[in-house]
């Protein structure tokens, strides 16, 4: 069992910047390929960002390519996302998710392990 942990939301004005952080334990972090998505009020949960277990293949949503950066350092079993130029648009609930299948790493259904969120406020 692989237990996620993120932290690193808050409420911050249009233009900040982030840094989302998810602590993983139980299984071999190492192993799987890592996601972030994000969840508005009265939206789907959807793909923000992805990472491969070596780092190797990294993907983006369109909605956050240039403005967001998603890392992990396999050593201290951590997933970040750095996000930057932060929109309204942006506020979410984000979660990071554990998963094997890299065919399907940009689809919520192919990961095994969710945390349970952090909030990300961004005010006009």
């Amino acid at each position: 069992q692989l237990q996620l942990v993120e932290s690193g939301g808050g409420l911050v004005q249009a233009g900040d910047s982030l840094r989302l952080s998810c602590v993983a334990s139980g299984l071999a972090f190492s192993t799987y390929h890592m996601g972030w998505f994000r969840q508005a009020p009265g939206k789907e949960r959807e793909f923000v960002s992805a990472i491969t277990w070596n780092g190797g293949n990294i993907y983006y949503a369109d909605s956050v390519k240039g403005r967001v950066t998603i890392s992990r350092d396999n050593a201290k079993n951590t997933l970040y996302l750095q996000m930057n130029s932060l929109k309204p648009e942006d506020t979410a609930v984000y979660y990071c998710a554990a998963g094997r299948n890299i065919a399907r790493i940009k689809e919520k259904e192919m990961y095994n392990y969710w945390g349970q969120g952090t909030q990300v406020t961004v005010s006009s």
